[in-house]
């Protein structure tokens, strides 16, 4: 694949020109773009294949799909195995590679397998943008939209403005690419960078695996972006040979006279260990500030910090050593090949001697459905999200840390920085060859056969939007709501392709009597309003944070702030995601107010809708955040009912 260079162009504007399909690329225009590659999760991917189906299509359209099954691996009840049935047949139907389970954490798999430079990438999975370790356009969404960029159908975003995040410098011993990251998390915080791309510059970048380059990507999404980019060198050449697929090797970076719209700069020799505490990746301290804390679990994995070097770095750290007595130690190689590879190299004997125990390749303890923390438990842990109750214990803490800090703290049970280890890692550096054993890949066979097994339902469908919109303020939420907080995930994924069983979770965390309120006003012909603060919807893709809410008759979202992913999936499903304009409109709505959208179509046109507050006796004005092919698809009651026209 050639890219065409022009003068002064990033990285991220260069890979975007190339795959243009609709409009005018310039910084906050609606654009779509064509997309190369498709990835889907076992969670998200039953819905984006029953969407699929939808649409009546023989065959998948874009040049590479993949069905991941990585996320609900734990078989408790049928409904897993089922799920993981479908997944395989319609993939085999449907022309779709599907990776069983145990192959290994999406991401991870497919950095290591798949992701090539300049390529365009769309997953079901807020932490698609992994792949921009490897110079790839590799974006985020909901399972919709995933399902019609399988169908063909360009893919819409804002044209982004680019932040050169310049490296200068090299990392010290024991500190790592996950400090990095949560010192790009301490400067820009978790909101207000909707779409923005994070582009790593400097001489910096070059001291830098795929590997850890793709750790730093990974937690882009944690403060908001559309995706983070690195250049394609020839460290993307070391690892691509090392994988067996130096052939899609070719040099892309930004021009040297690039000019992005900020830049900001970090040194990375100044750097020391740092962690992310209760309850969000950006409320960052020093591990020096935390030393001595007491802990009891410690975890390493996830698709953030799971790779071969990762998990070889943590194993030097225990090597001869033993996980305190008041310590739990769980290790989760990220994919089947890391798995092959610490079993030849004897690093998995290490972290077994040591006192680990060795998880399933898989997301596991990330999404909460194993592993959960004990009462007042504190976890530290080397995955990317740290949500309140997002592990299953409620009362829990849970700090993110890099595998070095995990490492030595499980020896300590205690808070500890990883170069008081003493530990020499400077051997450590990315193998020439990997373990290459591609037989966890199930290829399409075209046959015909689909199987569904009860749990399965089709997707549940919304009526077009009405003029006038009535209801109440089912819901009042504050600041930082997440997909977790809407729509939990743990021992209720199961359900995720039952909608009517999962809707009866929505805001289970929050406020578990809002599904039977939403039911009720829905079936006596009214609709409910959610009223939200600031970066409403952060986290996780899942679209079921917006289909479950319209199942149960949610009209609209009146926020401060939505977050990129989540309103998309708003407007696919037909829920309006309109924006407050001041904090006091925001503080004068209370929790069972009556309210009503009055000339609601026509308020499309221009975006400017008032809400009357009928209890309060009072009006006030939002904007709607949405495109010109959102307000069509809002006005359809979804992008389903506008495709099927």
């Amino acid at each position: 694949m050639s890219i065409i260079i022009g003068m002064g162009k990033t990285l991220c504007y260069k890979i975007l020109s190339e795959h243009l399909a609709e409009g005018k690329l310039e910084k906050g225009e609606s654009i779509r773009i064509r997309v190369d590659q498709t990835l889907t999760q076992d969670a998200t991917g039953t819905m984006a294949y029953l969407e699929f189906e939808s649409l009546g299509l023989e065959r998948v359209k874009n040049e590479l799909a993949l069905s991941y099954v990585d996320h609900n691996t734990i078989q408790v009840g049928f409904e897993n195995f089922d799920d993981h049935e479908y997944l395989r047949t319609v993939a085999d139907r449907k022309g779709i590679i599907y990776s069983r389970a145990g192959n290994g954490i999406c991401h991870q798999v497919h950095l290591e397998r798949f992701a090539l430079p300049g390529k365009t990438l769309l997953g079901s999975d807020s932490h698609t943008p992994t792949a921009g370790g490897m110079a790839s356009f590799a974006v985020g969404a909901g399972g919709l939209d995933v399902a019609l960029a399988m169908a063909g159908i360009p893919f819409e975003i804002i044209a982004p403005k680019v932040i050169g995040i310049r490296l200068e410098g090299k990392l010290r011993p024991f500190v790592s690419a996950k400090d990095v990251i949560l010192a790009v998390l301490e400067h820009f915080g978790v909101k207000g960078n909707v779409n923005t791309v994070f582009e790593y510059i400097g001489d910096g970048v070059k001291t830098l695996s795929v590997p850890e380059r793709a750790t730093i990507a990974n937690m882009g999404a944690e403060c908001g972006v559309t995706t983070s980019l690195f250049p394609s060198d020839e460290n993307t050449r070391a690892f691509l040979k090392a994988q067996g697929r130096e052939e899609g090797y070719f040099p892309l970076s930004a021009d040297e006279d690039a000019v992005y719209d900020e830049v900001y700069t970090i040194d990375l020799s100044t750097l020391e260990p740092l962690a992310a505490c209760p309850h969000s990746p950006g409320n960052i301290k020093k591990v020096s500030e935390l030393k001595g804390m007491a802990i009891n679990q410690v975890l390493i994995g996830s698709c953030t910090n799971s790779s071969y070097m990762d998990l070889k770095k943590a194993a030097k750290i225990l090597e001869g050593r033993k996980v305190a007595d008041t310590v739990s130690l769980g290790v989760a190689p990220g994919s089947r090949e890391v798995l092959l590879m610490i079993t030849e190299d004897g690093t998995l004997e290490t972290l077994v001697k040591a006192g680990a125990r060795i998880l399933e390749s898989a997301c596991g303890f990330c999404i909460g459905n194993h592993q959960s923390p004990g009462t007042d438990g504190v976890s530290l842990r080397t995955s990317n999200r740290n949500f309140y109750a997002r592990s299953g214990t409620a009362s829990a803490s849970l700090y993110l840390v890099s595998p070095e800090t995990a490492a030595w703290s499980a020896v300590t049970g205690v808070f500890s920085d990883p170069k008081d280890s003493g530990a020499d890692l400077s051997a450590i550096t990315m193998p020439e060859k990997f373990i290459i054993d591609d037989s966890a890949f199930i290829y399409p066979k075209f046959r015909d056969e689909i199987k569904r097994g009860p749990n399965i339902g089709n997707p549940p469908e919304n009526q077009a939007m009405k003029d006038i919109i009535h209801g109440h303020a089912v819901i009042k939420v504050g600041d930082k709501i997440t997909t977790d907080h809407i729509m939990p995930a743990g021992a209720r994924l199961k359900y995720r392709s039952n909608i009517k069983k999962y809707s009866e979770f929505v805001f289970e965390s929050v406020d578990p009597s809002f599904p039977s309120r939403a039911a009720e006003l829905r079936d006596k012909g009214e609709g409910s309003f959610i009223i939200a603060g600031a970066s409403y919807g952060q986290g996780s893709s899942r679209e079921h944070a917006a289909i479950c809410p319209m199942y149960l008759g949610v009209k609209a979202v009146c926020a401060l702030s939505i977050e990129r992913i989540h309103q998309a999936n708003l407007c696919n499903f037909g829920i309006l995601p309109l924006i407050f304009r001041s904090e006091d409109d925001y503080d004068s709505i209370d929790e069972g107010d009556e309210l009503e959208l009055d000339n609601a179509i026509s308020s499309l046109k221009d975006g400017v809708f008032i809400l009357r507050n009928i209890t309060k006796g009072k009006e006030m004005t939002l904007t709607l955040m949405a495109s010109e092919d959102q307000k069509r698809m809002l006005l359809a009651g979804g992008r389903l009912n506008e495709v099927r026209r």
